[in-house]
């Protein structure tokens, strides 16, 4: 298997990405971006969608978690494969799962036993502990913290500096705000933020 990937998305997101993949010594075959005004990326060429070759391999370089599941379900028809990009600087337990997509960044810890889905973006400094669940596409920004057995549901998005107790869930495509101390689950689609986190609004 190539150590080459595809970028999707050329911006900030993806510069830490770049960054991880050198650090890892893997290379970019290239940067993918559907702005037809962006041409060139941090000395690389940017091709449109139409364009990756069949077979490539690829990470969707884009922070918005919703457009990450789109743009993997549009990729995935076309036949390209996903890597996963994990920071020579993060600290992995063995027994942790990391899912295909999935970007592990610079200074983060995944513990024994936490299962990473696919297309997620652990960020950096973030802190996962034992036996978390995170499902696919969600993000946990930096320096939050998950305690042990906590289960994120899909697509949720955890704010910068958040703390989430032991065992508590987060609902599927839900919102924690910056620097929110999660005490209590959370459901779906809700908003929630302050220390203790509640629920203010729903989407």
């Amino acid at each position: 298997m190539s150590d080459s990937i595809f970028l999707y998305g050329a911006g900030g997101h993806a510069k830490v990405i770049l960054d991880i993949l050198r650090s890892c010594g893997m290379s970019v075959s290239g940067i993918i971006d559907d702005n037809p005004h962006v041409v060139e990326w941090m000395g690389h060429s940017v091709i449109r969608r139409s364009e990756i070759p069949s077979g490539s391999r690829a990470i969707i370089s884009i922070g918005v978690n919703a457009t990450r599941k789109a743009l993997a379900e549009i990729l995935s028809c076309r036949g390209i494969s996903f890597a996963t990009g994990v920071a020579s600087s993060a600290i992995v337990s063995p027994s942790a799962e990391i899912g295909e997509g999935s970007v592990v960044m610079q200074g983060t810890i995944l513990q024994s036993s936490c299962r990473i889905g696919r297309h997620c973006i652990v960020n950096t400094g973030a802190s996962v502990d034992h036996e978390c669940i995170l499902e696919d596409y969600v993000h946990v920004s930096p320096h939050a913290t998950l305690c042990g057995n906590v289960h994120v549901g899909e697509g949720a998005w955890i704010g910068a500096g958040a703390v989430v107790i032991p065992g508590v869930r987060i609902g599927r495509w839900a919102v924690v705000g910056a620097g929110s101390v999660v005490c209590q689950d959370i459901p779906d689609n809700a908003i929630a933020y302050g220390n203790p986190c509640r629920p203010v609004k729903k989407f």
